[in-house]
């Protein structure tokens, strides 16, 4: 049975996980992402606007059907801690020409965002991973699946 590294379980929490969604657009999702992290405690709604400002200046889509949202460095003083909130959004959202399913929005006050995201790219080279991050309808099964995975040379 997998379990999850602290790290992990200190910024991925069930609540945050969000499946089943649906958006109208680029906007309404990560407008829906920045809720997500307000209503977990995260994230202030002024960190909820930013996520929206660095989305006009740089896109999040990242490939294999998945966006990582996140606010701008002025932002991060509207974070109350760090944390990754997963929404999916099945159907798929136009993400300037490119089809979003996964939104996996960062709130991070320092660099520690670098290490999670590097945990994120590690996960989404593996398409089959990357899929079954797409298509699940179990929370826990996305909780598994963004654990970093044992090492031998782990500590």
């Amino acid at each position: 049975m997998g379990s999850l590294s602290p790290d992990t379980q200190q910024v991925l929490g069930a609540d945050a996980v969000r499946l089943g969604l649906a958006a109208t657009d680029r906007l309404d999702a990560l407008r829906q992402c920045g809720a997500v992290l307000v209503e977990v405690g995260a994230a202030t709604e002024a960190y909820a606007e930013a996520i929206l400002e660095r989305e006009e200046s740089v896109s999040t889509y990242m490939g294999e059907g998945v966006a990582i949202p996140h606010g701008t460095d002025a932002s991060r003083e509207h974070i109350k801690r760090a944390a990754l909130a997963v929404l999916q959004f099945p159907d798929g959202v136009d993400w300037g020409g490119h089809q979003v399913q996964l939104c996996i929005a960062i709130a991070s006050r320092s660099d520690e965002h670098i290490s999670l995201l590097q945990s994120l790219a590690m996960v989404l080279t593996d398409k089959q991973r990357a899929a079954r991050l797409r298509e699940t309808n179990d929370i826990d099964e996305v909780l598994t699946l963004l654990a970093p995975q044992a090492e031998e040379d782990d500590d």
